[in-house]
């Protein structure tokens, strides 16, 4: 049978991403569907035909290629519930909900409009890094099963709103909803209808164009309208979305933003009041004040790399109830699934603001103040990014420097921190500086310059 052959940079570390009609096509999707079906179906399980649920953000492609994708599942003989247009994490708990074998998400996340892509899981976990790359492998040598699957629609968005909400300990307040014409709006609308309080909604109808703000609210540019409408309304604080809502972006009630992990940080203490002495894992970019303050909190901090994938598989690991990253993927064991997910992640963030006080701008008062730069990303071709990392590691551990190097080079000093890692998803360095003052943070972004220096990359612009 003749295979099908992906663009080579379709298959990523996480998912399956690419530019719509040149570097991903409706073909490719077709080829992913069978190959995930053929791969499910070999991996055994139940009897009969593996069941997989489906979902679509509101990409104006996203249709098209999930019903491409279920042709591919369908030929090689796999069960595909369609649960339609909603967020990621929707389609994760469909797969929990009705006990299907794994679940494919069709989502460009937080990419530009023209841009699409494929999330998967199983139903034992994320689907992967080697697993990306054997879909790969099958999908070239055209070695498919085939099979007849049936194909049926389910609405699961009112379950998944009744089960965020179910034991909601929460009180009312006034909040701002920023959806950003992403795949949050129809759940937000429903969950704010149910939800004590007073809230004000932005950009809910779901449009794949992105007419308003481009759908990623890690990137400050992009919370202007929230912090305005926080303002304006007098609220108590916002949320924000990304494109496919595994994101989630926020900010108090004077509209200074509360980074990810500030967020998890307050997340951490009520998990921590439930489930003393439990492990709570942040990622390697996130500050030091985190991980100081799960373990004033009685918690076991646990640093590790950056990735949606990779923090879902150290949650299973660690069986921790609670995970975060600076980028806003924060993911809950304690209570859910142990996946990540923006709108519970809000829900959550009510019930933790009650828990702690009732006011989400004190608690960022709270928070020690330390100096950081943002996340700066600079180009460095693929065949030696991971090289200039093991160099600037070789040159640390010969003058004995305190470095994690679970992901890049987290290097430790009495007063802040820099990293240095190697994206897994493009051709770029990205690096980060802490420290508790200006004076030692214009050393330590010296150090990291330096570093960079001898081996050959320019260096990072001081500016914070």
């Amino acid at each position: 049978m003749a295979g099908h052959n992906f663009h080579p940079s379709l298959l990523r570390a996480y998912d399956i991403r690419g530019i719509v009609g040149d570097t991903l096509t409706e073909d490719d999707a077709t080829a992913v569907g069978r190959s995930f079906g053929t791969m499910l179906r070999r991996a055994g399980g139940r009897p009969g035909n593996p069941r997989v649920c489906l979902g679509r953000d509101g990409r104006v492609s996203s249709r098209g290629l999930a019903n491409a994708v279920a042709g591919g599942l369908l030929a090689a003989g796999c069960d595909v519930i369609d649960i339609g247009l909603g967020p990621s994490p929707m389609l994760y708990f469909s797969v929990f909900e009705m006990r299907a074998d794994a679940g494919l998400m069709v989502t460009g996340s937080h990419n530009p409009p023209d841009w699409n892509g494929i999330k998967m899981m199983l139903n034992s976990g994320p689907f992967h890094g080697a697993d990306i790359q054997a879909l790969g492998t099958v999908a070239a040598a055209g070695d498919w099963e085939t099979g007849s699957g049936s194909a049926r629609t389910d609405d699961i968005m009112d379950r998944y709103v009744d089960a965020m909400l179910a034991d909601f300990r929460g009180s009312a307040f006034t909040i701002a909803w920023d959806c950003g014409n992403g795949a949050a709006g129809p759940v937000v609308e429903r969950l704010t209808r149910l939800l004590p309080g007073t809230h004000h909604l932005l950009f809910s109808d779901v449009d794949g164009r992105f007419p308003n703000h481009h759908p990623d609210p890690t990137v400050e540019a992009n919370l202007a309208d929230l912090k305005r409408v926080v303002r304006e309304q007098g609220c108590d604080f916002g949320v924000a979305f990304d494109g496919d809502a595994d994101r989630i972006g926020a900010v108090d009630g004077q509209g200074r933003v509360v980074w990810g992990d500030e967020l998890l940080g307050i997340l951490a203490e009520p998990v921590l009041r439930e489930l003393p002495g439990s492990t709570i894992i942040g990622d390697i970019k996130a500050s030091q004040a985190l991980f100081d303050r799960i373990a004033a909190l009685g918690g076991v901090p646990d640093m590790w790399k950056s990735g949606h994938s990779l923090m879902k598989a150290r949650l299973l690991e660690l069986n921790a109830p609670l995970a975060g990253e600076m980028s806003g993927h924060i993911f809950f064991a304690h209570r859910w699934h142990g996946v990540d997910d923006g709108i519970l992640a809000a829900v959550r963030l009510i019930e933790a603001v009650t828990a702690l006080g009732g006011s989400l701008t004190a608690l960022k008062d709270s928070i020690p103040a330390m100096i950081n730069t943002p996340e700066f990303r600079f180009p460095c071709p693929e065949t030696r990014k991971f090289a200039v990392v093991a160099e600037v590691l070789a040159r640390l551990k010969d003058e004995g420097a305190r470095v994690n190097e679970i992901d890049g080079a987290r290097v430790m000093r009495a007063d802040g921190w820099w990293l240095l890692r190697a994206s897994n998803t493009q051709d770029v360095l990205t690096a980060r500086v802490e420290a508790k003052d200006a004076i030692a943070l214009t050393r330590l972004l010296a150090e990291l310059n330096d570093q960079l220096a001898l081996s050959g990359v320019e260096p990072v612009a001081n500016s914070h």
